[in-house]
């Protein structure tokens, strides 16, 4: 590791790497050393605004959140070592994927951002799944191109380029028109073989009547996909006084392809080979299998990715996940107040979880019920209705409710998972990310027996996307012709990572398929509370 002194001479060279991701609530930015190590960091807390039926961002907080995350990463190697930075080596930039950002020759946003979050497209979706007989979400770029050409939206003859928010800044940054396949995978499908988009695809796409009216071709109006490693470009003038309205850094920084949050978490995780897999848990919930050959058949559950160098992942995403765990454990934290007992949440959390471990039944004492804050996609329930199951002679303890908490947490993605085991996915590991793991050994455990598969915590990947993409841009800067990005990251970055590796326990596997019976079995009762308990906007 670095000193003090070398990290200082290190910034003052330019000898760093600078990531930065889009996510939904935070724009984050990290600096690293080159031999991976976060220095500083930055951050922008933003929301998206529903305007006019859409979710959306508006441009200029696109750029208030990456000035003000950069800014308060400059104020923090400042604030420590006393130097200013003027160069950076290499810099990456990645965000949440999908959506739609079009633009007009002159380069103009012809209608304001359409996130992923934009559930509109249902139509295109649908009918692009059937003429491609391939999983087309309703997220993905496509999806809204095709729905605005349904809708005959007059935007759509003057459609130019259209690119994903990543691939926005990118552009702006360094006038490239670029991507990364990862990315690009979210956008439209892509051809493993070539690297590129799938050829047929587009010419099935080019056959529609529909499309046949507009001057444009896809192709062309798609970024180039890139894979990790590839030199995408430099920072202009332009895009540093961008990132940096103090005119205190210069141009000149190799940028990496930028990439979707999902390519950075697999980074991150060290999850890029095939037969590896990383799940990440908080409010939703996802997991990221590399397929070692393609799936059977086509699922409207399993959406079909890449990693950063073009091998297909199978995605599976459910809505839901933690948030109802969460709020029990504020009530506990709330009772704690009121007989004036002071805990930390470490504490609290610690305390809660030992008891799912300790203190419960394997199947959780017979209890049940959904966590949906929102609607599932995996189970078809259109709306949220947290919800706890009980009979009459259920055992309710605390570590009863909290295993049923955790077990609940895991149960929409268990059902898609479940698709992989019958495809006869394999995977040799499974890492697991997200803040129920801060809290050692239960989460995991638990995770184990619902994915009955090994499941690892690494003890420093609390770094996440931003330190990713930075890794992904030192790759490009780096990367030797004989070095793919798994050695790259097995053999280099994560060479002395410290994990634990915990396998699932019979007792708990029995347990969490007795627990999923009654999930399954009790859906009804969720789309009965929904009918009964129609939902209401709070006053503000």
């Amino acid at each position: 590791m670095m000193t003090h002194k070398e990290t200082m001479q290190a910034i003052k060279a330019g000898n760093i790497a600078l990531g930065v991701e889009f996510g939904s609530t935070t724009v984050k930015a990290v600096l690293t050393t080159e031999d991976f190590k976060t220095v500083a960091s930055g951050s922008y807390e933003w929301e998206n605004n529903f305007k006019d039926g859409l979710w959306t961002y508006a441009i200029s907080d696109i750029w208030l959140g990456l000035q003000t995350a950069y800014t308060k990463l400059q104020k923090q190697i400042h604030d420590d070592y006393g130097v200013e930075i003027t160069s950076i080596k290499t810099m990456g930039f990645s965000a949440m994927m999908h959506g739609y950002l079009a633009f007009d020759k002159n380069n103009e946003l012809l209608v304001p951002f359409r996130t992923w979050r934009n559930a509109i497209t249902g139509q295109a979706a649908s009918e692009l799944t059937q003429l491609f007989n391939f999983n087309i979400p309703q997220r993905w770029s496509i999806a809204h191109l095709y729905q605005a050409i349904l809708n005959q939206e007059t935007h759509v003859k003057s459609v130019d380029f259209i690119t994903t928010l990543a691939g926005y800044v990118h552009w702006q940054l360094t006038g490239d028109k670029v991507i990364g396949i990862g990315d690009a995978s979210g956008m439209f499908p892509i051809d493993e073989k070539t690297g590129t988009y799938n050829q047929i695809m587009l010419e099935k796409f080019r056959s529609l009547k529909s499309v046949q009216q507009y001057n444009w071709q896809l192709e062309n109006i798609l970024p180039k996909p890139l894979k990790a490693g590839e030199n995408a470009g430099y920072l202009t003038e332009k895009g540093a006084n961008l990132l940096d309205p103090t005119g205190h850094l210069t141009a000149g920084a190799i940028i990496a392809p930028p990439e979707g949050d999902a390519g950075t978490g697999m980074v991150a995780t060290n999850s890029v080979k095939k037969r590896t897999g990383n799940i990440s848990v908080g409010t939703s919930i996802f997991s990221m299998i590399v397929l070692e050959k393609n799936l059977q058949h086509v699922y409207s559950n399993i959406d079909i990715v890449t990693t950063p160098t073009g091998l297909p992942v199978a995605m599976v995403h459910a809505n839901n996940s933690a948030s109802d765990l969460n709020a029990w454990s504020k009530l506990f934290a709330q009772f704690a107040q009121l007989i004036d007992y002071d805990i930390a949440t470490s504490e609290l959390y610690q305390t809660l979880f030992n008891a799912a471990l300790n203190d419960a039944e394997p199947d959780a004492g017979g209890l049940s019920g959904y966590g949906y804050y929102s609607g599932e996609n995996i189970t078809g329930i259109p709306e949220g209705r947290p919800l706890l199951v009980r009979q009459p002679d259920t055992d309710f303890t605390i570590g009863n409710l909290m295993r049923f908490h955790l077990f609940t947490a895991f149960g929409a993605i268990k059902i898609g998972m479940r698709i992989l085991e019958d495809e006869q996915v394999l995977t040799d590991n499974i890492v697991a990310q997200g803040g129920v793991f801060k809290t050692p050994i239960v989460a995991q455990k638990l995770l184990a027996a619902a994915l009955n598969t090994n499941v690892t915590v690494m003890k420093t990947a609390g770094e996440g996307g931003p330190w990713g993409m930075a890794i992904l841009s030192l790759y490009a800067a780096n990367k030797s012709t004989n070095e793919t990005l798994s050695e790259f990251l097995s053999h280099v970055v994560f060479a002395n990572e410290k994990s634990e590796t915990l396998s699932p326990d019979p007792s708990d596997v029995t347990g969490f398929e007795k627990f999923m019976a009654r999930y399954v079995a009790g859906l009804d009762i969720e789309l009965a509370a929904i009918k009964a308990l129609p939902s209401q906007k709070r006053k503000e």
